[in-house]
């Protein structure tokens, strides 16, 4: 993999979409962070702001969306438009990277957890950091199953997760494009 050939797809939000970008632009990696007008981005490299129409192409049901992840989330136009811009995260990546934590129902914690069931339902392949078991999981198909010390494999993936970022989430962040993108 060459950095200059890679392209980084996430969402510039504080926690893990930024560490990921932090260490896309540490290692020259290009960088596409999916945003809306409105929303609080703490990345500025990068930045795609998508028009109303865009955001309507990733539109899904939150009531399918609840069912999927045995929870329930909240009907507003913001968190809506969270999920629309995942989509493009997810629709545009081969490949998806996840910080966050796995549930005992195989979903991921959160609105991470939608990225996480996107690539599922896109068939692209899924690697979960799960700061809680501290350590990477791949998703099977039909179970995660821990993987050690993974790289990137696709020039366009995607980085995204968690808020809450803790130590051991940003370090598998810097593992990951270290391990991939050795200078």
């Amino acid at each position: 993999m060459t950095p200059a050939d890679s392209i980084l797809f996430s969402g510039a939000a504080q926690g893990a979409e930024a560490a990921f970008g932090e260490a896309a632009e540490r290692h020259g990696v290009q960088e596409v962070n999916f945003t809306f007008e409105g929303h609080n981005d703490a990345r500025g490299r990068g930045i795609r702001v998508l028009t109303t129409a865009e955001l309507q192409q990733g539109d899904v049901s939150l009531a399918y969306v609840s069912r999927l992840m045995h929870r329930r989330y909240p009907d507003t136009p913001l968190f809506r438009r969270v999920l629309q811009s995942i989509w493009h995260q997810v629709n545009n990546a081969r490949e998806v990277f996840v910080v966050g934590k796995i549930n005992d129902d195989k979903t991921v914690t959160g609105g991470t957890g939608v990225g996480a069931e996107y690539a599922k339902f896109f068939n692209k392949p899924l690697l979960v950091f799960d700061q809680a078991r501290n350590g990477w999981f791949r998703w099977t198909g039909d179970d995660f199953e821990k993987v050690a010390d993974p790289a990137v494999t696709q020039a366009r993936f995607c980085g995204t997760g968690t808020r809450f970022l803790e130590a051991n989430g940003r370090a598998a962040i810097d593992g990951l494009f270290a391990r991939t993108f050795r200078r």
